[in-house]
């Protein structure tokens, strides 16, 4: 079946859906009929990787416009365009305009990373009285799963459909040994661009070994659609303590208050405004890329994180199961990458936002466990949801 034949199957299929649900509607002014005939998804071809395998572009749609767009290569979000108060519809993720910048150098723009999100110390773990090493690629420690993580493979894929959102369901296997992880783990990410102007993101994993598992999205965002750096972008966290690092960014074992230091983002707080305060943690990273411990009394979907851009009223909430989010403020990018639309990315022109179990959780009993054992299943959600004020 071409790729046309199976697109137009599959609105079939959705249209069918759609009349079946407003024929038992009773809302007399036909909006639900047109969310629901707006919502798209598109699936175009979008090159090969180096090895021969092909890669698939999706481009969700939902009934305000706005967009998203996805790729199997590294479940990678390539774009998303959210209006500013304005209306106006901006592209508020950094990354390439094709798969060939993906498959070069990049700072994991866009993508899932694992098995493990962030660091390990020293690349080493014991587990169940077995030591496992991995590569050391973030000078002696194991960063985003390795040399080959999950942002480098190529996921299958099938399309979601809901009466108030479209997506893609994205799976991957992850042997064992799969640089130098126990066990073979199965994760699916389901990323759904929603009505409410939400692109929301499930988690599930399953091992037939024990393992660490610590998925996360790494999408770097700039709410002024790119025209100029993050300093100005206001930012909350709802989390009252940080994990400190050491020189080599690794959590030194303490949750610190964050109370009386550059690190309190309690309150709407301009990025800028303390980045290059004189502060030992701010000079470890050259700047904010540390763990914020969420403050949270119970389960389920808890605000983490908000972010205002002044100048377009952009506002993102962040919304997560997790415990944790690792805020980072694009220290590392310099002005050497070229992204979309032949736009070069500055120092600090994306911030990221990664909801996270805590960094080499592994190797810290008193963290929150990020072991996965058979017949248990890692399940997590977090969203990204986009307003005007």
């Amino acid at each position: 079946m071409s790729m046309r034949t199976w697109r137009l199957a599959a609105i079939s299929i959705v249209t069918a859906g759609a009349l079946l649900a407003l024929s038992s509607c009773k809302c007399p002014c036909g909006k639900g009929k047109k969310a629901k005939e707006a919502l798209d998804i598109d699936v175009t071809a979008f090159g090969k990787t180096p090895e021969g395998q092909e890669v698939k572009l999706y481009t969700l749609r939902n009934a305000n416009g706005a967009g998203a767009k996805i790729m199997t290569y590294g479940a990678i979000v390539t774009s998303l365009e959210m209006p500013d108060s304005q209306g106006q519809m901006d592209d508020v993720v950094l990354g390439y305009d094709t798969l060939d910048g993906y498959l070069k150098t990049t700072p994991y723009f866009g993508a899932i990373v694992g098995r493990y999100g962030n660091r390990i110390g020293k690349a080493t773990f014991t587990l169940d009285n077995v030591a496992y090493s991995l590569a050391r690629n973030d000078k002696e420690n194991h960063l985003h799963g390795g040399i080959k993580g999950f942002d480098k493979v190529v996921w299958s894929d099938k399309p979601v459909w809901k009466s108030d959102a479209v997506g893609v369901e994205l799976t991957y296997l992850s042997k064992d040994g799969e640089e130098g992880y126990p066990g073979n783990l199965t994760s699916t990410v389901t990323y759904l661009l929603t009505n409410k102007n939400e692109l929301r993101i499930e988690y599930l994993a399953t091992t037939d070994k024990a393992t660490p598992v610590n998925l996360t999205h790494h999408g770097y965002f700039n709410l002024t659609g790119g025209e100029r750096d993050i300093l100005g972008h206001e930012l909350m966290l709802n989390a009252n303590k940080f994990t400190p690092v050491d020189a080599g960014l690794i959590p030194t074992g303490e949750l610190q208050p964050v109370k009386d230091t550059p690190m309190d983002f309690t309150t709407d707080t301009a990025i800028g405004a303390r980045i290059e305060a004189d502060f030992e943690q701010l000079k470890a990273g050259g700047g904010y890329d540390h763990n914020w411990v969420i403050n949270r009394s119970g389960g389920g979907l808890i605000l983490a994180a908000k972010v205002t851009e002044p100048t377009t009223g952009r506002v993102m909430e962040v919304f997560t199961t997790e415990p944790g989010v690792q805020f980072y403020a694009g220290n590392f990018l310099d002005g050497t990458i070229t992204g979309k639309g032949g736009r070069v990315y500055q120092h600090r022109w994306g911030f990221c936002l990664e909801t996270q179990h805590y960094p080499d959780s592994p190797n810290k009993p008193s963290f929150p466990s990020t072991i996965l054992r058979p017949g248990d299943t890692y399940k997590t959600t977090t969203v990204y949801r986009f307003s005007t004020k």
